[in-house]
């Protein structure tokens, strides 16, 4: 398969492209153009500030085996961290064509079709849970809006998509262990998941994992937000109570398609967006950086940090496999919700059932990968429990979402 970000076409207009039709330009056109120019300046920038954090590298250890602690402090100061080189050509191209034959090729053909463009029954059509999120295209479905507990308070500049595009795209796909057998591989990574226990402890837990879709020309916008809606209050918050999320790249990300953080937001209890966009004058926040990967790598970011992400007028694809982590002591006991979970009390036997992924994504990976020293994942080994991946333990994963821990 042609890597898609060496593709020609765009199918809608860049951000930087300019009105080609007349000598005189309508008012209309030179905001259009003003914004564009201001855009492309932001991202110039942007990169430039995003090199100069010092919280890229590979996975490093030390020589007792432990993750190096210049990473977890580099992750620590500013909220987020790119893992460089985590997953290998080999493993991309697995990633690239499963997404394409079992997920990306099998979306209905649109929002409530029960079928895909083949005529086949489509991903999720039989799915309770939430799946798939819809938007049009280079929208911001969240902004401004009550959804998602108000966390998005300020819409991002909605672009408008080139005649011809579709009504509607899926720009989140949740629950995706299910229908990716490499998801889950990339899920059991003994390196991704040494970093998880460092940074959330040997007893942490599994959040959620999704697929972001940000397709050249029509990908859909995340305003500005902070994840986490539980422990805001509490007495002992902290940095990282609200856990992480990993976010693995298939084909990299750019400042134009890629996640924006503000760096060291994590660590504030009290943040106003909207008076930060009432302050920059635009949904151009000058105190976020972009993420920005290569093909396999992964960035750590805290979901306590203001991110957000601008629609996707580039030419350039971003698939992210998103992993989420919590610390034990966040969720035991603990009134979760959101958009991710049916309001529950997380006990023993939820985290137990919810943490099965874990062990079918260490064997899914042991026997795709057998160089590899699999993950030993604590939990699991106190309690002796085992775990065989095998096409039979899949549907036994449909709908496994509703058990997310999610605070």
């Amino acid at each position: 398969m042609e890597h898609p970000n060496n593709r020609q076409e765009t199918t809608a207009v860049s951000a930087s492209s300019t009105s080609s039709a007349a000598d005189t330009v309508s008012a209309a056109d030179e905001t259009q153009e003003a914004h564009a120019a201001a855009m492309q300046s932001y991202l110039r920038d942007g990169e430039a500030r995003a090199f100069a954090l010092g919280n890229r590298g590979p996975i490093r250890r030390t020589a007792d085996g432990q993750i190096h602690p210049e990473i977890l402090d580099a992750y620590w100061r500013c909220g987020f961290y790119v893992l460089e080189g985590v997953l290998g050509p080999e493993e991309l191209a697995d990633i690239e064509a499963d997404l394409r034959d079992n997920v990306l090729g099998r979306l209905p053909v649109h929002r409530g079709a029960a079928v895909d463009a083949l005529g086949r029954p489509a991903l999720a059509v039989d799915n309770t849970a939430p799946t798939l999120f819809w938007s049009k295209p280079l929208a911001d479905p969240f902004g401004g809006t009550a959804l998602a507990g108000g966390r998005h308070p300020v819409k991002m500049h909605e672009p408008t998509a080139a005649a011809g595009a579709p009504d509607e795209i899926v720009y989140l796909i949740l629950g995706s262990l299910q229908f990716s057998e490499t998801h889950l591989r990339v899920y059991g990574h003994p390196d991704l998941l040494a970093v998880a226990a460092a940074v959330n402890g040997d007893d942490f837990v599994p959040f959620n994992e999704a697929l972001f879709i940000k397709e050249p020309g029509l990908g859909a916008s995340v305003a500005w937000h902070r994840d986490g809606l539980t422990h805001w209050d509490s007495p002992d918050w902290d940095a990282g109570s609200h856990g992480f999320n990993f976010m693995a790249q298939v084909y990299g990300c750019t400042p134009a398609n890629g996640v924006w953080v503000v760096p060291g937001s994590h660590a504030q209890r009290r943040v106003d967006i909207k008076a930060m966009v009432a302050r920059a004058g635009s949904d151009r926040l000058p105190e976020a950086v972009p993420i920005i990967c290569q093909p396999g790598d992964v960035a750590i970011t805290n979901r306590q940090a203001v991110h957000g992400s601008f629609a996707n007028t580039s030419p350039d694809w971003r698939i992210t496999l998103n992993l989420g982590f919590h610390r034990r002591r966040s969720v035991l006991g603990v009134m979760g919700g959101g958009i991710h979970a049916t309001p529950a009390v997380f006990d023993d036997a939820r985290i137990r059932e919810r943490a099965r992924a874990i062990g079918y994504g260490i064997d899914a990976r042991r026997q795709r990968f057998t160089q590899e020293t699999p993950f030993v994942y604590r939990p699991h080994a106190e309690s002796g429990e085992r775990f065989s991946w095998d096409e039979t333990v899949r549907a036994t994963l449909k709908d496994y979402n509703r058990l997310d821990l999610s605070i």
